[in-house]
């Protein structure tokens, strides 16, 4: 359930639907823990995040396929909105990585990774269902 707060009091990334329903599913991060998030999405794409333009490297958007990019190139808390159409061309993909299975030894942080995927989608699914954009907060 998403608490509506200022954002200078948040530490983090917030990525919900755009339906005004405070009660709408969300998903959320540290900074740091949504960057990991993302290098993690980057290497399942087959690329490394740190490489890309805007991430330290030189390597452009347009050389890399991956229906991610409208999250993977995203700034982490503001910038444009995902549209609805965004979140229906990167439902097919995250549902994959989310269907993933992972055993109870399997490492931490590809269990949050993967659990954080599978919230996703369910918000994505909403912004779709809704149409309504994706919002970052």
């Amino acid at each position: 359930m998403r608490v509506d707060i200022d954002k200078e009091d948040m530490m983090g990334v917030l990525l919900f639907p755009g339906d005004d329903d405070t009660g709408s599913p969300d998903v959320s991060w540290s900074y740091s823990g949504f960057g990991a998030f993302r290098q993690w999405l980057a290497q399942a794409e087959g690329f490394t995040l740190g490489e890309m333009y805007g991430f330290g490297g030189r390597r452009p958007w347009s050389d890399v396929s991956t229906g991610l990019a409208p999250l993977l190139d995203h700034p982490d808390d503001a910038g444009p909105d995902l549209t609805p159409t965004h979140c229906a061309a990167m439902l097919p993909r995250l549902r994959e990585i989310g269907d993933r299975r992972y055993g109870a030894s399997a490492d931490p942080l590809l269990r949050r990774h993967i659990d954080a995927v599978r919230q996703l989608v369910v918000v994505l699914q909403l912004c779709v269902e809704k149409d309504v954009d994706l919002h970052f907060s």
